[in-house]
């Protein structure tokens, strides 16, 4: 039997993300989905786990996005049927942070602020931290908690963060975290 494919998903799907994720995938190796990732997501979860199964590379990034749905979304549903997927390994999640109405958060093991340090509080989307240690808000990482991951790293808008993770400079806090999950995950 072969081994279960390594999966680092992304909880951020927008054209920033599409375009980070797939640019770091091509520096740091791995085969990102990009081309199933949408705000909201609209791929299902069959044609995420085929696809997931297909890639050539590990680890395979998978982008989720919910745009602000309350509960289980699209993006949620895909990252609960991959992680009871025994073809799949989930060694990592990225939560990225919202501005939410319906304040959904998680958990994380620690976050990664717009200046590339590792703290312990939650992180604004503009990768500034926020006073509450230990929790993210963030429109698709309801279920983030209910799973058992390896290793949940919060950070603030990918390819954004008031300039400070655009892929001009090579997007160093979504790498940041990458690098972390690869080398502890993966």
């Amino acid at each position: 039997m072969e081994e279960p494919k390594k999966v680092i998903v992304i909880t951020d799907g927008d054209a920033y993300a599409r375009k980070t994720i797939d640019y770091l995938s091509k520096q740091l190796g791995g085969t990102c989905l990009a081309y199933l990732s949408d705000n909201p997501t609209h791929a299902s979860s069959y044609q995420v786990i085929k696809a997931v199964l297909r890639a050539k590379k590990e680890p395979v990034y998978v982008l989720i996005d919910d745009a602000g749905a309350t509960g289980v979304g699209a993006g949620e549903r895909i990252l609960l049927d991959m992680a009871e997927h025994p073809g799949i390994k989930i060694i990592g999640a990225i939560a990225v942070a919202a501005h939410t109405k319906n304040a959904e958060w998680s958990r994380f093991t620690f976050a990664i602020d717009q200046d590339g340090e590792l703290i312990p509080n939650g992180i604004s989307k503009e990768g500034i931290p926020i006073p509450e240690v230990g929790r993210i808000n963030g429109d698709t990482v309801y279920v983030l908690d209910q799973l058992d991951l390896p290793l949940i790293i919060a950070i603030g808008d990918i390819g954004k963060m008031q300039g400070k993770d655009d892929i001009a400079i090579g997007s160093p806090i979504t790498r940041k975290a990458i690098e972390i999950i690869m080398e502890r995950g993966g």
